[in-house]
């Protein structure tokens, strides 16, 4: 959450290239990137990856996608290499409207393939700051291709009153995923609405009836009540993601103050199996589980992805830029492995210019 400054992260000139990191960000579509074989001196890179916030990569198939927020806008990026996607233009799949509820603040998107159509998630605003008006919207892919077209399926409901007009709530960074049989979302929200962005955020649960219906009031997973949760000016929670290993599922969500150093991911594990999702007791929490350091600063707000042969898990993550309050960020990834009792075992954040291998796969390409 950003309580004071005008905008979820910073936003850069219309339509142009950014060069960051020598990778370039742009704002026309491109098909996916033949990249030449590669040898195994070109089979590294290195943090950061350009400048951004909130990362979501997916894969389908032999496809990475990655989607982004931008200028009331959101874009798609698809490559066959990891790596690739943040160096290959982007496309413009659905832009805000001018006026209504998401008009504004377009925040944290995220892509899901579910029965045959692409959903894109995500939360937006009137106005700010402060930003009082956050809600979480989905769009919905007219066929499968995750480049559109989109119909937008309006506002989600995620507040205490479902069927009824009234008792909705403040929501951002909804994420969706199947624990059993059942389709759930998860997201960070107030448990009252409030006239400040200063307001303490949860993290919320509710079933899903369908991919743009969530079918009951929303339930209270988890508070930030853990010392290492509390920040000096707001105790959070936000950011949640589905992980999964084997019969394990976990939240790794960000907590502590958006805008410090200190920004970190925290876990819930599920009992088990047969646990109900929507019991707060079935959950266990952990943490910090990933961290920055003394070189990379304010981890957080990460996706998971696995190679196409699944060998292979990596963590998409942004990072601030200084030690300073504020949230220029920039995107960062590493592989990341289990421990031995079955948890995400993230290590050490890579420093900046420090070259990582590539996904095995990416250099037989």
């Amino acid at each position: 959450m950003i309580p004071t400054a005008p905008v979820r992260f910073p936003l850069h000139a219309r339509c142009a290239l950014l060069a960051v990191a020598s990778l370039a960000i742009g704002c026309a579509r491109a098909a996916t990137v033949a990249s030449a074989p590669a040898t195994t001196a070109s089979c590294t890179f290195a943090n950061p990856l350009g400048a951004g916030a909130d990362p979501w990569v997916v894969r389908r198939g032999s496809n990475y996608y990655y989607v982004k927020s931008q200028d009331r806008r959101i874009w798609i990026t698809s490559a066959n290499r990891l790596a690739d996607l943040f160096a290959t233009p982007a496309s413009a799949v659905w832009s805000a409207p001018d006026t209504g509820w998401n008009r504004a603040n377009i925040w944290a998107p995220e892509l899901h393939f579910i029965d045959g159509r692409w959903y894109i998630y995500y939360a937006g605003g009137r106005s700010g700051p402060p930003f009082t008006s956050q809600h979480a919207g989905v769009l919905q892919s007219v066929g499968e291709d995750p480049f559109g077209p989109y119909v937008d399926r309006g506002m989600l409901y995620t507040g205490d009153s479902v069927g009824t007009a009234g008792g909705d709530r403040w929501s951002i960074d909804l994420t969706v995923g199947k624990i059993g049989a059942r389709y759930y979302a998860v997201w960070s929200g107030w448990a009252q609405n409030a006239a400040t962005d200063k307001t303490p955020q949860q993290l919320y649960i509710a079933p899903m009836e369908k991919p743009w219906t969530i079918a009951a009031n929303r339930v209270l997973l988890s508070a930030p009540d853990a010392e290492w949760e509390h920040g000096p000016e707001l105790d959070l929670q936000e950011g949640p993601e589905l992980l999964r290993h084997g019969g394990d599922v976990f939240i790794v969500y960000s907590t502590r103050d958006s805008w410090l150093k200190e920004y970190a991911l925290g876990q819930l594990r599920l009992r088990d199996t047969s646990a109900n999702p929507l019991d707060p007791r079935s959950w266990t929490k952990s943490g910090p589980v990933f961290t920055g350091n003394a070189a990379v600063f304010g981890v957080g707000h990460a996706s998971f992805v696995t190679t196409p042969d699944e060998s292979e898990q990596w963590i998409v993550y942004h990072s601030k830029d200084s030690p300073t309050p504020g949230w220029k960020r920039s995107v960062r990834m590493q592989r990341f492995d289990w421990s031995p009792d079955g948890a995400p075992r993230f290590g050490t954040a890579a420093r900046d210019g420090e070259r990582l291998p590539l996904p095995r796969a990416d250099c037989r390409r």
